[in-house]
């Protein structure tokens, strides 16, 4: 059948959800009553009615399996004091899954990405290594990662890491491979100072993630006083932008860390003017 999908995940029923609600409202001693008031009240400070849940559209929600909207559910989270995206878990949305629901598509143009798990949610990361290991030589990790296990992601976050942005690498942006491949994922710090020298060849030259009317770019940077020329890898033929600075561009920050797949699959295709 057309448009059919297999379940994944099995989430809470609507009307668990709905269960779950009464029993938080019940153990605070909450009547409808005073659950309407205080939705009111919400309502009233954010100039919007559409916070204030009526006692007719909570039994609902209680007892018919109703799916409150986003402004109810916020109220109802902050008159039970109950963590909102727990609650949106409970009716099967799991933020933690953004970032993999968002491959699903990939985006043609090098975008930044705003996906924050706020300290919430775990990861498989290596726990432990071999300690016989010599780090200063090239090694398969896999082989010695003597122990794995469920790390909560609040725990990789340093406070380095909160000045720390992420960005991805458009399918079809190859203006800077092979240093870059289309789908790399990038680390950029907030730094916005161009640095004109002092590097020793491509790899150590610092590359830039910037912003302009247009949309996004990462590539190789030289400032000359109000021009800030954009410089994408030799291989890929295209040529230098120059921008107005600071009127025309925007540096978001300096890439830090890269990520990416070696996928041989996703060699630089020919492009017509490569063909000749």
């Amino acid at each position: 059948m057309a448009g059919a999908y297999a379940p994944g995940k099995t989430s809470i029923s609507t009307d668990e959800a709905g269960q779950r609600l009464r029993k938080a409202r019940e153990r605070l001693g909450l009547k409808f009553r005073e659950v309407e008031v205080a939705s009111q009240k919400i309502a009233e400070r954010h100039l919007n009615e559409e916070y204030s849940i009526g006692l007719s559209r909570l039994s609902e929600i209680e007892n018919k399996a109703a799916v409150p909207s986003v402004f109810r559910l916020y109220s109802l989270s902050t008159i039970y004091r109950l963590d909102f995206r727990e609650i949106l878990s409970w009716y099967g949305i799991d933020l933690d899954e953004q970032s993999t629901d968002a491959n699903l598509h990939e985006l043609e143009h090098t975008h930044p990405i705003h996906f924050s798990p706020n300290g919430f949610g775990e990861v498989q990361a290596p726990l432990s290594l071999d300690p016989g290991v010599d780090l200063s030589k090239t090694t398969f990790l896999s082989r010695i990662i003597t122990r794995w296990g469920a790390l909560p992601i609040h725990m990789l976050n340093g406070v380095e890491s909160k000045r720390k942005r992420y960005a991805v690498i458009g399918s079809e942006d190859w203006s800077m491979y092979p240093i870059l491949r289309p789908g790399s994922l990038l680390v950029i710090n907030d730094s916005s100072r161009i640095v004109n020298s002092g590097w020793t060849d491509e790899w150590d030259r610092p590359l830039y993630f910037l912003e302009h009317r247009d949309g996004y770019l990462c590539g190789w940077c030289h400032l000359d006083r109000d021009r800030l020329v954009v410089l994408s890898h030799p291989s890929s033929s295209d040529a230098p932008k120059i921008y107005l600075y600071p009127n025309e561009i925007e540096v978001l920050g300096q890439v830090t860390g890269i990520a990416m797949s070696l996928d041989v699959s996703r060699r630089k295709r020919t492009r017509p003017s490569d063909a000749g």
